[in-house]
């Protein structure tokens, strides 16, 4: 799996324009709703320090590297599975600063396991994606949330790939400093193994 796999479908139908942010020097949530509101696609990457923007307690003010990628668009935006696979898991994680909705999808590449997870999304998605539901690459599995369901962020996509089944369906979207080698490991970025958003 250490190539780009080429027939990965696209997670989310990206505009022409998107804008690339660099969170590593700042977030503002209220700039970033009226970038949504008018109408803008962000994407925020992966392996990033973002020192201002994981303020909940759940991050005990040192998880701030980001694992996975980040697509900002307006809610009810549709999400799709990259590859065949089946759903493995799906939760509400309702607490400020969680995922809300999440899917997370089992992918066999190479006869090898690929986990990817989907948060932020609507509790909507939680009917269209159930547990042992089977995908393939491309099919709809549910909907950007709005900040009420999607732990009180601007709408946006967290997109994260893991080698490992995390056994739950949860992963750590980001890491403290001294968790950061390992986490590298396990939660490849997505945009090397699927070169579906360059």
């Amino acid at each position: 799996m250490k190539s780009v796999i080429t027939t990965a479908a696209p997670v989310m139908h990206l505009p022409e324009k998107v804008k690339r942010f660099d969170f590593t020097t700042g977030y503002d949530p209220e700039e970033m709703k009226e970038f949504i509101k008018n109408g803008g696609w962000g994407i925020g990457g992966y392996n990033e320090k973002r020192g201002s923007m994981y303020l909940a307690p759940q991050y005990e003010n040192r998880r701030n590297i980001h694992m996975g990628l980040d697509i900002w668009a307006a809610a009810a935006e549709p999400v799709f599975s990259a590859l065949p696979g089946r759903v493995a898991y799906t939760a509400f994680h309702d607490h400020d600063g969680n995922y809300g909705g999440t899917v997370i999808l089992h992918h066999k590449v190479d006869g090898e396991d690929l986990f990817a997870l989907y948060g932020h999304l609507s509790l909507k998605s939680l009917t269209q994606s159930k547990p042992g539901n089977v995908v393939e690459g491309g099919d709809l599995i549910g909907w950007l949330g709005n900040e009420e369901e999607n732990g009180n962020w601007p709408p946006h996509l967290h997109y994260q790939l893991s080698f490992i089944d995390p056994g739950k369906p949860d992963m750590p979207g980001v890491v403290s400093e001294e968790e950061r080698e390992e986490a590298l490991e396990v939660y490849p970025d997505p945009e090397e193994v699927l070169g579906a958003f360059v």
